[in-house]
């Protein structure tokens, strides 16, 4: 009796260290992008950057998604997920480190590595949440994009109090979140050593010929997750600039950007939980669409304070419901976590990459017309094109 009670409460130490790790994991895939766009000016004015080549700094991390997920099933096929996440952190932690170091080079050397580190624990927290909570899918889902939303809102709104306020400047203000990076890998060095418990969800598991390359419904979700994601990255590397541009200052401008993704946070937990629950997700992706495009239509009309707030609660409704949406998807059409792993690998690698175009090119428009007008018309369209695929993905079916 006294060893199964031991082995019982192993088993639930075990189970709550999962679940705090998945969380920190989470915590980690956000903040060393999202910090970057309020203090885009500042490095600008220090390295003298042009505007395409600091929409590169958002856009570098989701090239590094776009190439790197694919070959992440493999990774963790021969390391196993425990191991391979920790790489992954171990990664993001060298990234976040190099950028600390006021160089071009290594500012740009390190956003690379923070890509590649995010890329692998993007990859295998689907396939994790898919195999250990099968039966549970949408309210992991729901707890991990929620972590996500949460530090991504903290890192964009205190980056300038950090860097100016306190004087810290840019590069002190990004190597802070490196600290979650290191609990994070403290928590999965335990998992990784913990035996019995602890099996490699995609392990010994092969891709089968590589068919869910061949699925229309994978295609669909990748581009559901691709316009939602060229969506996403553009606000948190523009959305400071357009409203400075509109009269605010930087610092106001910076906690606009943290005020769009803490409306998003309460739709971030329950859009998965509701989506769970229906066979058929296709009028959660028009809604969240249109509140999408009902924010960048009022930051192209509107100029008031009213209609820019307005604006702000539109986009963190529609941003904030349908990237974990999206995820959501990654578990609920496959139908086990061998394809949970190959579709989240499949899906983030092509929706990264209209991902990484994303912040680039409308840097670029602005460059070429010196106006917001151009770049916010794109949005809406790109908003359009995420509906379409949404509604195709939002079917009840699998790949």
């Amino acid at each position: 009796m006294e060893f199964e009670s031991s082995n019982s409460q192993t088993k639930s130490l075990y189970k709550f260290m999962l679940m705090m790790g998945i969380v920190f994991v989470a915590f980690n895939l956000r903040p060393a992008i999202t910090s970057v766009g309020p203090l885009v000016a500042m490095i600008q004015e220090d390295l003298g950057l042009m505007h395409w080549s600091a929409g590169l700094l958002t856009s570098l991390p989701l090239i590094a998604f776009s190439f790197v997920s694919p070959i992440v099933p493999k990774l963790s096929n021969r390391l196993g997920n425990e191991r391979a996440l920790i790489l992954g952190l171990v990664i993001l932690f060298m990234g976040i480190g190099l950028r600390f170091i006021s160089m071009t080079f290594f500012l740009f050397a390190g956003t690379l590595f923070v890509g590649v580190g995010i890329a692998i624990c993007n990859v295998l927290l689907p396939a994790i949440v898919k195999g250990k909570f099968p039966l549970k899918v949408g309210l992991m889902t729901s707890v991990y994009s929620t972590s996500m939303g949460l530090m991504a809102s903290l890192a964009s709104g205190v980056s300038i109090p950090l860097a100016s306020g306190l004087n810290l400047g840019w590069g002190n203000t990004l190597i802070i979140w490196g600290i979650p990076a290191v609990l994070a890998i403290v928590i999965w060095v335990y998992l990784a050593k913990t035996k019995g418990e602890t099996q490699a969800v995609i392990k010994n598991n092969r891709s089968h010929d590589h068919t869910i390359w061949r699925s229309p419904l994978a295609w669909q979700i990748a581009l559901f997750m691709g316009f939602q994601s060229f969506q996403f990255y553009v606000v948190i590397g523009w959305l400071p600039e357009i409203l400075h541009n509109k009269g605010a200052s930087m610092e106001t401008a910076g906690w606009m950007l943290s005020i769009t993704q803490l409306v998003g946070l309460p739709f971030s937990f329950f859009v998965p939980v509701i989506a769970g629950r229906l066979r058929s997700q296709q009028w959660l992706v028009v809604l969240l669409g249109l509140c999408s495009a009902a924010g960048f239509g009022g930051l192209l009309l509107g100029s008031s304070y009213s209609v820019i707030m307005a604006s702000i609660l539109f986009l963190g409704i529609g941003l904030g419901g349908s990237f974990p949406l999206a995820l959501t998807f990654l578990g609920m059409r496959a139908r086990d976590a061998r394809q949970a792993g190959e579709l989240s690998g499949m899906s983030q690698s092509i929706g990264y990459i209209l991902a990484a175009i994303g912040p680039l090119f409308i840097g670029f428009l602005y460059d070429f017309t010196h106006l917001w007008t151009l770049p916010l018309i794109t949005l809406i369209i790109i908003t359009g094109l995420m509906i379409v695929f949404g509604v195709f993905a939002g079917r009840d079916k699998y790949v």
